[in-house]
């Protein structure tokens, strides 16, 4: 029923001598979502897991994960939860929360055993926590909504903004997701890195004939991976994270780190990436 993969992390200077098959290795999370399992990728950037889980109209229990070290994963962690297909439920601390599509949900560090069950297809996101916060159902309407870019340089898009400081309070989770307009394929241009936290992103929403193609890598030695839908990308904190598709996609990322304030990020112009 669980799966845990653990992904060490890569020095920059590694990331360059990488071929295809190397860097999918280190940086590409496929295969999340399995009927009657829950998957999990523990990695060593700032400890942040993600996973999917589908109960497939069962229930599934997340509990003990032995990469953390604790009795329940949650015990020293927060996490962040997004369902991706058809309504279903999630338990934890004697809560019942039911998640439509695209709603997120929020359990602060010490809510034990996680259940989930119905028809949902739950991604799963999670970083170490040092207190404890109220959990919290964020639905869709919830949410607030950033408006950018401009249909002349393909790439206007609609942020949601769900685990964050404008909507409500965590200790070093974020988590939102990024819908592309209607003609427009390019994310997150002009580029940027964060050195003070890492990042993960989840593509969702497209067909299985489509791509993503993910630019990742140091803005002076870029590296590119082509993603599926619900394949998921480790981006290190030293790492620009942009990409364009082929038809319509949305990503879920999340981050974890030093700090919650969005706009840390030091801002990289297409001019500038080599």
């Amino acid at each position: 029923m669980l799966t845990v993969e653990t992904r060490h992390a890569v020095h920059p200077e590694h990331a360059k001598g990488m071929d295809t098959a190397a860097l999918r290795a280190h940086f590409l999370g496929q295969g999340l979502f399995a009927p009657g399992e829950i998957r999990l990728i523990y990695t060593h950037y700032d400890r942040f897991s993600l996973g999917g889980a589908v109960p497939a109209g069962g229930s599934l229990t997340l509990d003990k994960v032995a990469q953390s070290g604790t009795d329940s994963f949650l015990d020293r962690r927060e996490m962040g939860i997004v369902n991706i297909g058809e309504t279903g439920t999630v338990s934890a601390a004697g809560e019942t929360y039911r998640l439509n599509c695209g709603d997120v949900l929020y359990l602060g560090m010490g809510s034990g055993a996680v259940t989930f069950e119905g028809a949902g297809r739950f991604y799963i996101t999670s970083a170490p926590a040092h207190r404890a916060l109220p959990s919290r159902l964020v639905t869709v309407a919830d949410c607030v909504k950033v408006q950018l870019g401009a249909p002349e340089t393909a790439n206007k898009r609609t942020i949601q903004q769900f685990i964050h400081p404008q909507v409500m309070e965590s200790c070093q989770l974020i988590l939102g997701y990024t819908t592309l307009e209607e003609g427009s394929v390019w994310n997150t241009i002009p580029s940027h890195i964060h050195d003070r936290r890492m990042e993960a992103y989840l593509y969702w929403g497209m067909k299985e004939t489509t791509r993503v193609l993910h630019l990742m890598g140091e803005p002076h030695e870029t590296r590119h991976l082509f993603v599926a839908n619900e394949d998921a990308v480790i981006s290190p904190s030293w790492s620009v994270h942009s990409g364009a598709g082929i038809g319509a996609y949305s990503f879920i990322w999340a981050m974890a780190g030093d700090n919650v304030d969005f706009t840390d990020m030091d801002v990289i112009q297409p001019k500038d990436l080599m």
